[in-house]
């Protein structure tokens, strides 16, 4: 595992970092666990989140009864594996399975028309692994709740597809030894975003066909150096990271075009921005965007030439060191790397909403399939988007959050015989995340892309207790076709509404401009929605 300083500026700054950091003994405190680090204020929450540290060992006690859930479900012909998890329980496994180019599908979403395309994919041949730390997810109770009901339907024995994953004591766990759920308990002394090598990220993807022991073997290999002054990558990560953001250059711009390793950018979004977006402060990182040279960037590239920080190394390395260095920024930055203050007023409500709805808004503006929410003075669509990238501070950042279905595209229209370059044009222009890369042409300010609820789970945390300088798209789209939620009051499309609803509240209350749009025809709203972009 290595990291390499390609810019001199990050050199310098992370160099009287990491000397700081060495002075006081820092490097060898951390990578035995000492919760003091982070000042009083931390240490009891920071006691219970340090288990991640002794995952590259500790884990391995999971192998043997995971081996033996692998060789049943291979022999019973259960090929389509389905994780439900949000968060830190699908990000990690997504990455594995992505990069050994394994089949999952990844339910972390509310979406109606999603959650209904993974149901209806050879059901007599899924197992479904529901994972939840704190066994309360209301995404994850509600995908089980409708598993469940799917199995019943189709004759089939719950028990038998169902695993659980989660912290030992949860809700979850009592729930799923009353159903005779195979069960998986994960070390609760982890958070959920620092678990990819725990049950949550090894779990699923060993099922799906990952080799998981070789994650563990290339973390336990950079273990030792993490406990150096010297040849320590993790030091030399977090002190860059940290170091750069305490000189402004606060915006982590990820690089990964030429990596094996597919979507580490996704998982380290989650990670960074959820550790240290809090009080005010924080590290932004933005995928899948290019540079602009702007002074608040930091282009952090994985197994890349692009960047002013090269990270080189494997899969399981790469969990640690991230893990190690974010724990670091979070220690230098002066916050708890392992809260999420500002999560929860989002959750609290949306369980408002569908107590009890709010009285109807009236749209400012209504432009072919979208309705405008919110403040706005423009007489159309472009003008809307333009009004948002004009509002955007010199240091500030524009976050689109779409709460559709993130598969859509692939149901877009196709020309006879399509070649590949025409299958990618038709499936951007039908693409709700297209809207970033257009919006990003438009101004030197970073763009970022989440799809909702699931990055509530992520950079959630960073919007709202971050630095007070961003501006928020909202989309939503009409949902034809709903999904009960079974022994639940909701069906999952209003779920979905009642989680944007429920996080544009906490923005606004926090003063923080956010607009919403809403598509009443999805496919038409999303063409409509691109073409005045391109007009901005």
């Amino acid at each position: 595992m290595e990291v390499t300083y390609r810019e001199e500026g990050v050199a310098e700054a992370a160099a009287s970092v990491a000397g700081r950091l060495s002075d006081d003994g820092v490097p060898a405190r951390l990578a035995a666990g000492d919760p003091a680090l982070w000042g009083a204020g931390a240490e009891a929450e920071a006691a219970i989140r340090l288990g991640w540290l002794n995952l590259p060992r500790t884990s391995r006690e999971l192998l043997p009864e995971l081996g033996k859930l692998v060789e049943r479900a291979r022999a019973e012909g259960l090929d389509h594996v389905v994780l439900s998890g949000m968060g830190g329980s699908s990000l990690a496994p997504e990455v594995i399975c992505n990069t050994a180019d394994v089949a999952l599908t990844v339910l972390d979403t509310t979406d109606p028309d999603q959650v209904r395309r993974a149901l209806d994919d050879r059901l007599d041949r899924t197992i479904v692994v529901v994972s939840s730390k704190s066994g309360s997810t209301v995404e994850t109770d509600s995908h089980r709740r409708i598993y469940e009901q799917a199995f019943r339907s189709a004759g089939i024995d719950p028990a038998e597809r169902i695993v659980v994953v989660t912290d030992p004591g949860s809700p979850l766990e009592q729930a799923a030894v009353e159903a005779g759920y195979t069960i998986f308990l994960a070390d609760p002394n982890v958070g959920g975003r620092y678990s990819a090598l725990s049950a949550f990220g090894l779990v699923p993807s060993a099922l799906a066909g990952a080799e998981i022991e070789q994650l563990l073997d290339d973390a336990a290999e950079v273990l030792p150096s993490l406990a150096l002054k010297e040849g320590n990558p993790g030091l030399a990560l977090g002190a860059a990271l940290g170091g750069a953001a305490l000189a402004g250059r606060d915006k982590l711009i990820l690089e990964d075009q030429l990596t094996e390793i597919n979507g580490l950018p996704d998982w380290i979004e989650q990670l960074v921005a959820e550790s240290t977006g809090k009080q005010g402060r924080g590290i932004l990182p933005v995928v899948a965007a290019e540079p602009t040279g702007a002074r608040d960037e930091l282009v952090v590239a994985i197994e890349s030439d692009d960047g002013d920080v090269r990270v080189d190394g494997p899969l399981g390395a790469q969990f640690m060191v991230w893990e190690y260095a974010t724990a670091l920024a979070g220690l230098v930055l002066g916050v708890n790397p392992f809260d999420q203050p500002d999560v929860a007023e989002s959750k609290d409500n949306t369980t408002r909403v569908l107590d009890g709805p709010p009285a109807a808004e009236e749209p400012v503006l209504v432009d072919g399939p979208v309705e405008v929410y919110g403040e706005s003075r423009a007489g159309d669509l472009s003008g809307v988007l333009t009004e948002l990238l004009k509002a955007v501070p010199s240091d500030g950042y524009l976050a689109v959050m779409a709460y559709l279905d993130r598969l859509a595209a692939f149901d877009a229209p196709m020309p006879e015989d399509p070649d590949f370059e025409q299958m990618t044009e038709a499936w951007m222009a039908a693409d709700a995340q297209t809207l970033r890369a257009l919006l990003a042409m438009r101004t030197p300010r970073p763009v970022t892309f989440g799809w909702g609820p699931r990055f509530l789970h992520s950079t959630g945390q960073y919007h709202k207790g971050g630095p007070s300088n961003g501006v928020f798209l909202q989309i939503t789209g009409a949902v034809t076709a709903d999904v009960e939620v079974p022994g639940r009051p909701y069906t999952l499309g209003g779920l979905q509404l009642a989680q944007a609803l429920g996080d544009r509240r906490a923005l606004i209350g926090r003063g923080r401009p956010a607009v919403r749009l809403h598509l009443t025809d999805r496919a038409a709203g999303i063409a409509h929605l691109l073409a005045a972009a391109q007009e901005v």
